[in-house]
């Protein structure tokens, strides 16, 4: 029996998983990883440790499966989408870490870009709201602050990627760099009419195209793994940005039908087939996972902070040890006590899409407790 290995490199963890012909979970393996946080508003991880902790979970599961490469028909790859990795051609090092999608740093880039009245061409092409959210101007932020950085783009020395990009890089040794429809819709500099990059808008950020991965459809030959990482070479055959995965592993191919994910943030996709829908309440258009190839498109609604304000207990405000600690401390008091959370750690997302915006807990007295403000925090999450 053939098996299927996927890679889960997440936000706050990478994770793999074995599956059997059937679908069902044979063996996983989780770790997590060091958030960077280098001030306020900034947010990074650290590439070589994506890259290592993704390999070992993937080498983990496979020997609770005892399972062997041969084993195994294909790869799959579901990643955290805009965060942005760029490395050296010739030494596969990463030249800066991985600027996170939750970080805000390059906001005055895209002041500018709606100041010079790029937000209609941007929504037309990309469907996205000009954001720090988004990949380009992570990307410009490197060429511009980062030292060297131009000059090797400029030689084309260097390779930009989302994360799915970057572990296909180092599992093939720099043989594939590569990304799908469904990640490059997420940088935007994507026409996801034409499933094209979008020539204006890399001569409007400066970006030199030889930096790109090329794109490929959501199911295709991404490139084969090292023979040395598992003992021979295992084909990658599907990649997929984690909301757009979610969405179709959720079986929602159809126009309408919707699935909403909860997890270090707050994602809803609804599948809108062939047809490129602007929405008129704040909701951007993506590309859907497209294994044929075909144009498909989907509407979201992005909320930076869901799960993320668990995090921010147990490692900001060390209020719990661990995150299984919250649950029992917010049902230690029978409501919030009026205390209200709006954790907008990195600004507001849909339908807001307000940068400025910061967390705020209001509704304090003197008889709130660390387990009100819990309690506040996990309603924030349905709210």
């Amino acid at each position: 029996m053939k098996h299927l290995l996927a890679l889960d490199q997440g936000t706050s963890s990478s994770r793999s998983i074995v599956f059997d012909e059937s679908g069902r979970i044979v063996a996983m393996a989780q770790r997590e990883f060091r958030q960077i946080y280098p001030q306020p508003g900034w947010v990074e991880h650290d590439p070589l440790e994506i890259w290592t902790t993704q390999l070992d979970t993937a080498r983990e599961a496979l020997a609770k499966a005892g399972l062997q490469a041969q084993d195994i028909a294909a790869i799959g790859i579901t990643n955290q989408r805009e965060t942005t990795v760029v490395w050296n051609r010739r030494t596969g090092e990463p030249l800066y870490n991985a600027i996170v999608w939750q970080d805000r740093r390059a906001e005055p880039t895209c002041a500018d870009l709606r100041a010079r009245g790029l937000g209609e061409a941007v929504l037309e092409s990309t469907g996205l709201r000009i954001d720090a959210y988004f990949s380009a101007t992570k990307l410009h932020w490197i060429l511009q602050n980062v030292r060297g950085a131009r000059e090797l783009a400029e030689r084309g020395e260097l390779a930009f990627g989302t994360v799915d990009s970057w572990l296909i890089w180092q599992l093939t040794g720099g043989n594939a760099h590569v990304t799908d429809v469904s990640n490059a819709a997420r940088t935007m500099l994507f026409n996801i009419r034409k499933n094209a990059w979008d020539e204006a808008l890399l001569q409007a950020l400066d970006i030199p195209p030889s930096l790109l991965p090329k794109v490929l459809p959501s199911s295709a030959a991404f490139g084969e793994t090292l023979p040395t990482l598992f003992g021979q070479a295992i084909p990658i055959g599907g990649v997929a940005g984690d909301q757009q995965s979610a969405l179709f592993g959720q079986a929602c191919f159809d126009p309408g039908m919707a699935k909403n994910t909860y997890g270090t943030g707050c994602f809803m996709l609804m599948h809108t087939g062939e047809r490129f829908q602007r929405s008129g309440n704040g909701l951007i258009t993506t590309a859907a996972a497209q294994p044929g190839g075909q144009p498909q498109f989907a509407l979201e609604g992005s909320v930076f902070i869901g799960g993320a304000v668990v995090q921010w207990l147990r490692d900001g405000l060390r209020a719990i040890a661990s995150s299984t600690e919250v649950q029992p401390l917010a049902e230690s008091v029978p409501d919030a006590g009026g205390v209200m959370f709006v954790p907008a750690f990195t600004g507001l997302g849909a339908p807001y899409w307000a940068p400025d915006a910061r967390g705020t807990i209001v509704g304090l007295s003197r008889g709130s407790t660390v387990a009100h403000i819990a309690r506040a925090a996990l309603e924030s999450i349905a709210f």
